[in-house]
């Protein structure tokens, strides 16, 4: 299993790395406008899920390839991933962000301007609509247990590609994606990593409330509050 640890570890670094390295190289190209780079992402993200997709066989266990915090907090909120597997996920999600930037700057000897802007709730909106509709399908693929192999990979490249596209018209660097974000220096707590983790959380939320027939966390508070009623009423009425 320490193997096994490993290596989602260092597939959530060089992967999101990598994704990183496709937004920053498109974005400083002549074609780097919204709908190449959701396409470029979209394709990236497709393969990174593809070539890090694996299953322990032992454990029976299926690990779900992740390249962004907003949907490594998303599936902890639905109890997919264990807190410190989250934790660690994300520190290497960053960590691979910043690898990218500082090679890119490297490379093409180039410093990149700090382009995150001001607060905007457009842009901030925008990208929860955008993590939003990623998410969603995410959730949908990994509660149906199609979260595996070819099939994850075109799901996941069409969900991160559609989410980027209905963000771009007002976010001009729409990322759903706060490692991205940090990776390109276009980091900003109250807009590129708000938004994704809040329309990231409310999706998968959402998706596990009202399509799943397990109980989430809030139809579980909700039934023990109902329980707790019916025993309040039941002892009143023996009393009388």
């Amino acid at each position: 299993m320490k193997k096994k640890m490993y290596a989602m570890l260092v597939t959530e670094f060089i992967g999101t790395a990598l994704l990183t390295l496709v937004v920053l190289s498109i974005k400083n190209s002549p074609i780097g406008i919204p709908y190449f780079i959701a396409l470029g992402v979209g394709l990236a993200y497709a393969g990174l899920i593809f070539f890090a997709n694996f299953e322990e066989e032992e454990a029976g266990v299926t690990w779900i390839p992740q390249f962004n915090p907003a949907l490594s907090l998303a599936l902890w909120t639905v109890k997919k991933i264990k807190t410190l597997e989250t934790a660690l996920n994300i520190a290497m999600q960053f960590a691979g962000a910043y690898l990218a930037f500082m090679l890119y700057g490297y490379l093409f000897n180039n410093k990149l301007p700090n382009i995150a802007g001001h607060y905007s709730t457009r842009v901030l909106l925008a990208e929860a609509i955008g993590t939003f509709i990623f998410v969603l399908v995410i959730a949908a693929s990994v509660y149906r247990k199609a979260y595996v192999g070819a099939t994850s990979a075109v799901i996941g490249g069409i969900a991160y590609t559609l989410g980027i596209i209905v963000a771009s018209p007002a976010a001009g660097n729409a990322l759903i994606n706060p490692a991205v974000a940090l990776g390109i220096n276009s980091f900003s707590w109250n807009v590129y990593v708000l938004g994704p983790v809040v329309g990231g959380v409310i999706a998968i939320n959402l998706y596990s409330l009202l399509y799943t027939s397990k109980k989430t966390s809030v139809a579980k508070v909700v039934a023990k509050v109902s329980s707790v009623r019916g025993k309040t009423n039941t002892n009143t009425k023996k009393k009388k």
